[in-house]
């Protein structure tokens, strides 16, 4: 069983009692507004089974995070894998989704900042994308803050062409280039 630690931070397997916060954050206007809809109790279930099996199948994935000096659940970072008609992903995806009492405290930074470190170092991955709606300037500033770069930008294939959120950033980092930076 994996467990990522970080100063302030576990990032570990999910819990039963991480289900209800999870469907709250997922039916939250705020906190789903980059995306093309809410999720409902049942879909929020469903992603939640989804992400549970994927840590079963890789040993990896989408970790519960809580915070160490309250135990408390605020929402998941980790490691993705889109399925193949999804061409822009050609590697693991890093991403994060946090209750909204729980941002603007760097603990997305500080969260994915470890998974980069555990993906390099541990799993060895070659390279880690990350993507988002043009709009969501909060998560692209995690990808930068993360020391990964911007690719390009893309229209989202999922998303219809005239949706706000068509308009996606691309950003990356190479495990070589990581493993080049001093303080990782």
């Amino acid at each position: 069983m994996i467990n990522i630690s970080t100063p302030r931070l576990i990032l570990r397997q999910w819990q039963d009692s991480d289900t209800a916060p999870f469907i709250q954050m997922c039916a939250d206007d705020h906190v789903m507004r980059h995306f093309l809809k809410k999720l409902d109790a049942t879909e929020a279930t469903a992603f939640l089974e989804r992400i549970k099996a994927d840590i079963k199948k890789r040993g990896w994935g989408l970790f519960a995070v809580e915070l160490k000096s309250t135990g408390e659940f605020i929402g998941f970072i980790g490691l993705h894998v889109h399925p193949p008609e999804f061409e822009i992903a050609d590697a693991p995806k890093i991403g994060w989704r946090l209750l909204p009492q729980y941002w603007q405290q760097g603990y997305a930074t500080e969260g994915a900042k470890a998974v980069l470190k555990y993906a390099f170092r541990n799993l060895r991955l070659e390279k880690v994308i990350s993507f988002t709606a043009s709009i969501n300037t909060p998560s692209e500033h995690v990808m930068q803050k993360i020391g990964m770069e911007m690719v390009r930008e893309f229209e989202h294939p999922f998303v219809p062409k005239d949706h706000p959120l068509s308009k996606h950033v691309l950003y990356e980092k190479m495990r070589s280039d990581y493993l080049h930076i001093p303080f990782c």
